[in-house]
């Protein structure tokens, strides 16, 4: 069977519509991460001469304790992300398909604003909010009488990690809720007719209707989650620099640490390397899971 020329024409033109966001995507990841995959075998500290090493700086890369208390930080984030940004998500979308929120538009525009924000902007806000001194925060607790509560936020070794997570979850609150809703929105109404004729109402139809209805959705934004939050920086390096010591440090600060502080960019390659495997790593575990589950 000959293929029309319309068909000949219209596949030409698709591919010259795709062909600029392939360039470009090759461009910005697939090169750069060619290229860190070759530098991650030298022991290139920034000039012209790279000597290929092998795999010794993934020796290293395994040996390494902070590499692995970076990555540990990106683990306590992301785990906070998932259940308190997810579940808040879905008890959200669960609110404004209820017919009790008045004012919907006006909500989700307040939640999902945040996400449009600079990161950098996000950071230096709650900065400000965790300040010791002037802080907001331990200024509202002052005020309601909770003297015991008030912390060094950004100082405390033991509290800073979980203390720069909250805005991640508060920023970016707005991109699984959206997702949700429209999610929810897809779902015949029909089916929640008949739901509530058989007393399915509230929380129970959320959770035995609208849940494994949209799990497909709620799997595929997980893992948009899991590997947005191996990659975050901007706002830990705002608020701490990875601080105090290295108690917020996370492993792409590492790497941009080590790249460009040490200027051991060879060693700095292996890291990012090494962090995209894990995340790749944790997204297929996850998916195998999810899998299972379902």
């Amino acid at each position: 069977m000959s293929r029309s020329p319309s068909m000949k024409i219209s596949r030409v033109g698709l591919f010259g519509l795709l062909a600029p966001s392939i360039a470009i995507y090759t461009f910005i990841m697939i090169v750069p991460l060619i290229l860190s995959l070759y530098y991650s075998l030298t022991d290139w500290t920034g000039g012209p001469v790279k000597n290929f090493i092998g795999l010794d700086n993934y020796k290293l890369l395994v040996k390494d304790s902070l590499f692995w208390h970076s990555f540990k930080n990106n683990i306590i984030i992301l785990a906070l992300t998932l259940v308190i940004q997810m579940g808040l998500a879905f008890l959200l979308t669960t609110l404004f398909m209820s017919k009790a929120l008045r004012l919907k538009e006006f909500h989700r525009t307040v939640i999902f604003f945040p996400v449009v924000l600079s990161a950098v902007v996000v950071g230096f806000v709650w900065q400000m909010i965790y300040s010791h001194d002037y802080g907001v925060l331990n200024a509202l607790l002052k005020a309601v009488g909770l003297d015991s509560l008030i912390r060094p936020w950004l100082d405390d070794p033991k509290i800073v990690i979980y203390a720069v997570t909250l805005p991640l979850i508060w920023q970016y609150l707005g991109v699984p809720l959206m997702i949700f809703i429209s999610a929810v929105q897809g779902i015949s109404k029909d089916i929640y007719e008949t739901s509530e004729l058989d007393g399915c109402t509230g929380f129970k139809k959320a959770v035995y209707i609208t849940f494994p209805l949209i799990y497909d959705t709620i799997k595929v934004v997980m893992m948009l989650s899991i590997s947005s939050n191996m990659l975050v920086f901007s706002h830990i390096y705002v608020m701490t620099g990875g601080g105090p010591g290295t108690s917020s440090m996370v492993l792409a600060q590492y790497a941009y640490k080590t790249s460009f502080g040490s200027m051991q960019l060879g060693y700095g390659s292996a890291v990012t390397i090494g962090m995209f495997i894990l995340s790749f790593g944790i997204i297929l575990l996850f998916k195998r899971l999810a899998e299972v589950k379902n």
